[in-house]
């Protein structure tokens, strides 16, 4: 063989080398994308998802398949009272894909109203220690006359470990206080886990009480959308996913996720937040929030794009 022969194999193997590598490189990538996509599906169709009877499923995906308008409650439990403790944190979130647009409507949890199943007039958030998710699925929907699509529901502790593994969220603080632990100035607040925790579950040293700390939770849930749908790294799909296997339920499926991802994604450029007025009043000894139908009505409006 030829000196000449030699070098141009040699050449060959040189641009070979480096194509090989880029073929291994790329096949990593796309097994650990096939890991992650599994891992994924696996987690909500298996620990997450959970179906309810006060909502018809077909007619959902239906309405998701022709990217309709989507309403959604939002379930914060307390943990300490477990799965079928007192809904801590209530809110609807409309989606309308049509104008990119989304409606957070956050319900104090003392507003008094009728607990569909129950047969009395008692604080909405007894609906889910009464009945569960049904129970104030059918709750919600009867006080708004409204149709809700899907549900989550979130273990409230379950939000210090998704703000740890997001990293930080940043929420606009409006009065300033101090728990003994923690420093909260007015204006941007950079929060870890721990600290959103006591952001959302302060209400004492608030001038407004159970208001101000709506408010807060409303804060809270859209800085999570936020910093959720800015994660670059990949690596931290799969840990973020465990969290939330663990700590949250829905009935929505890895399909249905999928959909509102590509068709729904850009609603969060457009957040109108809205929190439910009443007057407070005390029966029998008890504090409870009165709504009155006009209040209900422009909810209502808000949430069906008529306000």
């Amino acid at each position: 063989m030829t000196r000449k022969s030699n070098q141009k194999k040699s050449r060959k193997l040189w641009l070979k080398i480096p194509l090989i590598l880029i073929g291994v490189i790329v096949l990593g990538v796309g097994a650990y994308a096939i890991s992650i996509y599994n891992n994924v599906a696996k987690t909500v169709n298996e620990k997450m998802h959970e179906s309810v009877d006060s909502i018809d499923r077909e007619t959902t995906k239906k309405k998701m398949k022709a990217t309709e308008k989507l309403t959604i409650l939002l379930l914060g439990i307390d943990s300490q009272e477990g799965t079928s403790g007192r809904s801590d944190a209530l809110m609807v979130l409309s989606l309308d894909p049509t104008d990119d647009s989304m409606q957070l409507i956050s319900i104090p949890r003392d507003t008094r109203t009728t607990i569909v199943g129950k047969g009395t007039e008692d604080k909405i958030n007894h609906a889910h220690a009464f009945g569960g998710t049904d129970m104030s699925i059918a709750t919600v929907e009867n006080l708004l006359d409204i149709e809700l699509d899907y549900y989550v529901r979130m273990n409230m502790d379950g939000l210090s470990e998704l703000v740890d593994e997001l990293g930080t969220i940043t929420v606009d603080n409006e009065i300033a206080w101090n728990d003994g632990t923690n420093n909260f100035n007015v204006g941007p607040v950079e929060l870890d886990g721990d600290q959103t925790m006591a952001f959302v579950r302060m209400r004492k040293q608030d001038p407004n009480g159970d208001f101000g700390r709506t408010s807060r939770q409303r804060q809270v849930i859209e800085g999570i959308i936020n910093k959720g749908a800015s994660v670059s790294s990949v690596t931290k799909i799969n840990s973020t996913i465990d969290i939330l296997g663990n700590n949250m339920a829905t009935n929505l499926d890895f399909d249905d996720m999928k959909k509102l991802l590509s068709g729904y994604k850009d609603t969060r450029n457009n957040v109108v937040s809205y929190q439910l007025q009443g007057d407070g009043t005390t029966i029998d000894g008890i504090y409870y929030l009165i709504v009155t139908g006009e209040e209900i009505a422009k909810v209502r409006g808000m949430l069906e794009g008529e306000v």
